[in-house]
């Protein structure tokens, strides 16, 4: 897909999302330059915050896959951040709107950090006004890839929401979201992260080059797909758990649900959802860079193989001393000291092609994949309900 030109591109429905995919490590530059430019705004932001109060509740939140940005990167920063000040948390918008009671709280200050393609999502917008309407000291971190969206129009010109644009070609134009995953996870983790900025101009400096070598080694990730399968189920431990989440629902978007899909972590999976396993599937693991949790994920892998039952068993992996010895796509040893958060980035970059070529595979248009229209790319149809602040509703009955 990576090598065609854009006649035949255009033919299978695929320009678009091909090039958003392919576009990633460059982008992943112009964030981290984006970061570094509003570096001492961000930093005079959170002081300011932590001045205030001694601890502040942070909730990551957005819609589908912005919702599981929130879910990536949540894990790594818990072990990262002081938690005497910073409560990380990741909450869709989803959630927040049905129930807004059980997650906004009048007297905790709250930080809510809101990720979003487009900023028009009726959740996300809701999701702002509810906690705005409930929470006495709110503050915001708005991080969208539209200027024009109504979440950035609205952060413009508020002191206590910090407005991060990300660039401009993350804003996909595909149905699917790519870059606008990888950008939002990428300043999330630059923002809360603690190492230094040095540290951190390496580590994305290494993964734009593993990113890269994704789309050298299509081929790979094609003979991978190549056998006959109708389900696929992707694991994950820590954060890649969300990224696992993610990568499904790639498949499950650009073929339109014509393959089934799960998600689930490596110990996870053995609980009941192993189930969905049959001779039809095939698996892929993210394999966690850190020593202990890595033996989880190769137990499970080594598992599934041995059961005999999935048409394919794949890890997706950094070689390391423990490694599988099944398939795999694997990158080198310039990963091997790249947190598993940032490492999420080349790794989301393997699902994405995978998701590219199972469209294809089956017929359906990756740029337009659902032909009825009854998914669309920023969702439609939510009525947004009044909510009144009532003792019977914040206190249900004992």
């Amino acid at each position: 897909m990576f090598t065609l030109g854009k006649e035949k591109l255009v033919l299978l429905g695929a320009e678009i999302t091909t090039a958003e995919i392919q576009q990633q490590p460059q982008l992943w530059a112009e964030t981290f330059s984006l970061y570094r430019e509003k570096r001492e705004a961000i930093t005079s932001f959170l002081k300011n915050i932590k001045e205030k109060h001694n601890r502040v509740r942070v909730i990551f939140t957005g819609a589908g896959t912005s919702a599981y940005v929130g879910d990536t990167v949540t894990p790594y920063l818990k072990g990262k951040v002081d938690e005497w000040q910073w409560d990380l948390e990741s909450v869709p918008t989803t959630s927040i709107v049905s129930n807004p009671y059980q997650f906004l709280k009048a007297e905790i200050p709250t930080l809510l950090v809101s990720f979003a393609r487009s900023g028009n999502s009726p959740e996300s917008v809701a999701a702002v006004e509810l906690a705005q309407q409930i929470v006495n000291n709110l503050y915001q971190i708005t991080i969208t890839c539209s200027k024009d969206g109504k979440l950035a129009q609205q952060a413009a010109g508020d002191d206590g929401n910090l407005l991060l644009l990300m660039p401009e070609k993350s804003n996909d134009q595909g149905f699917a979201m790519t870059g606008s995953y990888t950008c939002m996870t990428l300043i999330a983790l630059l923002i809360f992260d603690t190492l230094s900025d040095g540290e951190k101009d390496e580590i994305v400096k290494t993964i734009s080059r593993l990113g890269e070598s994704v789309i050298q080694r299509e081929e790979l990730i094609e003979k991978l797909i190549s056998v006959d399968f109708d389900r696929i189920i992707y694991l994950g431990s820590g954060g890649f758990e969300g990224l696992a989440r993610e990568a499904q629902l790639k498949v499950l978007e650009l073929t339109a649900g014509k393959m089934a899909t799960a998600f689930d972590s490596s110990l996870g999976f053995r609980h009941g959802p192993k189930s969905f396993v049959n001779e039809n599937a095939v698996i892929f693991c993210f394999v966690s860079n850190q020593p202990y949790t890595r033996q989880y994920d190769l137990d499970m892998l080594n598992e599934l193989k041995q059961d005999q039952i999935a048409r394919r068993v794949c890890a997706i992996v950094v070689e390391g001393d423990n490694n599988y010895s099944g398939d795999t796509f694997s990158f080198d040893n310039e990963g091997r000291n790249i947190p598993d958060a940032y490492l999420s980035l080349p790794y989301v970059m393997v699902g994405q092609t995978i998701s590219l070529l199972s469209a294809i595979k089956v017929g359906n248009k990756p740029d337009t994949p659902s032909p009825s229209g009854t998914v669309n790319r920023v969702v439609k149809g939510v009525t947004i309900h009044e909510y009144k602040e009532l003792g019977s509703q914040a206190r249900m009955p004992l």
